[in-house]
């Protein structure tokens, strides 16, 4: 079960967990040798042309079922809020994802409605309720993306999810190497660190004991960024250098099947 394998990979040691938008890409990533990938709400959203926080559960759970039944390694899913405003929305959610081929989802504290963070007791509520499904729960403290710089508040909260079923913590915005260090010694659980500019490298978290490192959806707008670059190009110059960076015949192959490809790509 892809869920038992991406459990394994938390036990020890470190792994990147990059982060697909859609099929494609997760078929190239996993071209690529990695040993498990997540999908990105803003990634996601985007293929849709909508803004992050803004895709119906429908929409996600269909794009989860193409995504895992593309690819052979196990799929983590960005579930948001839960897509749900009661617990039992939440514990619905999750079984939906579970029945799609997810290996594991992550729940976060951060009500977009509301534009706040939930209380303490009804984050920990809606974390419990995602638990026991067999998939690997990851569960996000939203606090330093929305300018809320207490640690310690962070820690209490990872700390409580943990004791709710969690079994990842993951508290998006760090990049001190000492907070770092005090998120993985407090929560007694493997902790995933999110690559933001100024963060330390994957050796550097790795050296710090943190066990799983993602991107968010920085792949995907560093994607729509070549593509911004390219169209720039063809659109002032009408030359086409941008095909310099595309993938080979043999990398497309390589990702998407080995029917011969003739021309360039």
């Amino acid at each position: 079960m892809t869920a038992t394998r991406f459990r394994e990979l938390h036990e020890s040691g470190t792994f990147l967990l990059p982060n697909a938008w859609d099929t494609g890409s997760a078929k190239i990533l996993e071209s690529l040798g990695f040993a498990a990938i997540a999908t990105t709400s803003s990634g996601f959203a985007a293929t849709l042309g909508k803004r992050d926080q803004a895709v119906t559960r429908d929409e996600l759970v269909a794009h989860v079922a193409l995504m895992t039944a593309a690819v052979s390694i196990p799929v983590s899913v960005d579930a948001e809020r839960g897509y749900a405003e009661t617990p039992e929305g939440v514990a619905e959610t999750a079984g939906l994802l579970a029945e799609a081929g997810a290996a594991g989802l992550s729940i976060e504290d951060y009500d977009p409605v509301g534009a706040r963070i939930d209380e303490l007791p009804r984050a920990v509520e809606r974390v419990a309720a995602a638990a026991g499904r067999g998939l690997v729960l990851t569960a996000r403290a939203e606090n330093h993306l929305y300018g809320i710089d207490d640690l310690d508040d962070t820690i209490a909260r990872l700390v409580a999810f943990r004791q709710a079923g969690a079994d990842v913590l993951y508290a998006p915005g760090l990049s001190e190497p000492a907070d770092i260090t005090r998120v993985v010694e407090a929560v007694g659980a493997p902790v995933n660190v999110l690559t933001v500019p100024g963060a330390p490298s994957v050796p550097e978290l790795a050296a710090l004991g943190v066990r799983r490192v993602s991107t968010g959806g920085a792949l995907a707008w560093a994607a729509y960024g070549a593509l911004r670059d390219a169209a720039r190009e063809l659109q002032v110059t009408g030359t086409t250098g941008f095909r310099k960076g595309a993938l080979s015949a043999t990398e497309i192959s390589a990702a998407f099947g080995d029917r011969p490809v003739t021309g360039t790509p």
